[in-house]
């Protein structure tokens, strides 16, 4: 893989969290420019799927009466003539009961049936085979929960709207060195590059893939509580626009302004969730295989954040 491609990879996940503070702030404070501005970036961000009513939920999703509902997050990586593969993917589950967003990973090698294929295999292939859909599908039927929207996001040109919100801080728990870059342990503040490549390490962390998701997710939260009003950021419509290129998504203007009415509050409390796995290889390939008691364990606990019948 090239130096190029490399640095694209999960550029999105700064991204996200963007996104997200747009999700559940987006009505509150905005003069009109920003409001504008806003409507017409979702405008250009909005594309419908089709896709039949989950059997997972006996009624559809009603954002006006504080349903507690989910989102994917789809991080693809596009080439030119080729729809390319969903690199990373997480799972939010939002409930205003508890005033909570749980946040899961699910590992790009995960081994699962992909839902309209007919055959077990790699769960960030699904995209590759199918799209949107049969990525929601699959990621449904695998954690046997209902997927209500989807976030899809281009990997290109993100990391200036992450430099954009003024760098994010973590709290690091890996002394560790990554692509010239000598990143501590401890409180850091990072750019857009070295966020990047703070959240892309994997080999030299002793927890492997889970410690990259952990770094991952720190980033999407770091995001959020930088980005405490998008309205107060002089360059929103240049944000705005960038979004509005690179993002797709369900969600209509309207159901975005009833997220920030209602489950705004939610956006404070992001609990963070692992599934865990094991590697190993089947004809020479790698994936990771879930043990039933762990995924039953994860599907209660998601079952549970959407109040539905276990």
């Amino acid at each position: 893989m090239s130096t190029r491609n490399k640095k694209k990879k999960r550029t999105w996940l700064k991204v996200t969290g963007i996104i997200l503070l747009i999700l559940f702030i987006a009505g509150g404070a905005y003069a009109y420019t920003v409001y504008k501005s806003f409507k017409s970036a979702v405008e250009t961000m909005h594309q419908p799927i089709e896709r039949k009513q989950s059997e997972k939920r006996e009624k559809p999703v009603t954002l006006q009466e504080k349903d507690p509902f989910s989102v994917l997050l789809l991080g693809v990586d596009e080439r030119a003539g080729d729809r390319g593969r969903s690199d990373s993917l997480i799972v939010l589950t939002v409930n205003p009961t508890n005033n909570s967003v749980k946040m899961l990973s699910i590992p790009r090698d995960t081994r699962t049936e992909i839902i309209g294929k007919g055959k077990e295999d790699k769960i960030n292939h699904a995209y590759a085979f199918g799209g949107v859909p049969m990525a929601m599908d699959t990621v449904e039927n695998f954690l046997d929960i209902p997927i209500d929207y989807y976030i899809q996001i281009n990997m290109e040109g993100f990391k200036d709207i992450v430099d954009a919100v003024g760098g994010v801080t973590v709290n690091n728990d890996l002394d560790f060195n990554y692509e010239g870059v000598h990143f501590t342990k401890g409180e850091l503040t990072l750019n857009g590059e070295k966020a990047l490549k703070y959240s892309r390490m994997r080999y030299d962390d002793p927890r492997g893939d889970f410690g990259r998701q952990l770094r991952q997710r720190q980033i999407i939260q770091a995001v959020i509580n930088e980005g405490a009003s998008v309205s107060s950021l002089t360059n929103f419509s240049t944000i705005f626009t960038a979004l509005g290129k690179n993002v797709k998504t369900n969600l209509t203007f309207d159901q975005m302004i009833d997220i920030q009415k209602n489950y705004k509050t939610s956006a404070g409390n992001i609990q963070q969730i692992e599934i865990k796995e094991t590697g190993t290889k089947i004809n020479n390939i790698y994936y990771g295989l879930v043990a039933a008691e762990e995924k039953q364990k994860v599907q209660n606990e998601l079952k549970t954040q959407l109040e539905l019948n276990q």
